[in-house]
């Protein structure tokens, strides 16, 4: 794959650092597509240092289309796992282990301005924000 290639295919994610401030969000993602399955593979190699091999994705149920309940990643079954009391602004991903993250995703509407600003709020260590906060706070309105 040329270097071109790979960054439109690599998942645009940012991550607190190790030891930060807790807060609502652990980072933030800001997916390509409407299509979690198909986001998947990028999203799950991305946090792969911080959760290990990622066994369970939560979401919003009205912030992504209809997906399939489980994708298959390699040798192992991913369960896509959507609920309504869910902010419908973040993603929680679960590695095999139980370790969790929880992300912040950014409408892939936004404009890049926009979303690199709120993807670098998720990511700052001292922020308590909510997810609606930094999106709001970033220009970054919901426009799902």
């Amino acid at each position: 794959m040329t270097a071109a290639r790979d960054r439109e295919t690599e998942a645009r994610v940012t991550m607190k650092r190790a030891g930060a401030e807790r807060g609502h969000v652990d980072g933030g993602w800001w997916p390509r597509s409407g299509d979690l399955a198909a986001e998947l593979p990028a999203l799950a190699a991305a946090l792969e240092s911080r959760v290990g091999p990622v066994a369970r994705v939560t979401y919003h149920l009205d912030a992504w289309g209809t997906t399939a309940r489980k994708v298959r990643l390699g040798d192992r079954t991913v369960r896509l796992e959507g609920f309504r009391a869910t902010d419908p602004d973040t993603v929680t991903v679960l590695g095999t282990d139980s370790r969790r993250v929880s992300l912040l995703v950014v409408p892939r509407e936004v404009p890049g301005g926009a979303a690199r600003a709120a993807l670098r709020s998720a990511a700052d260590g001292d922020s308590v924000a909510t997810a609606a906060e930094i999106l709001s706070g970033n220009g970054a309105t919901e426009l799902r």
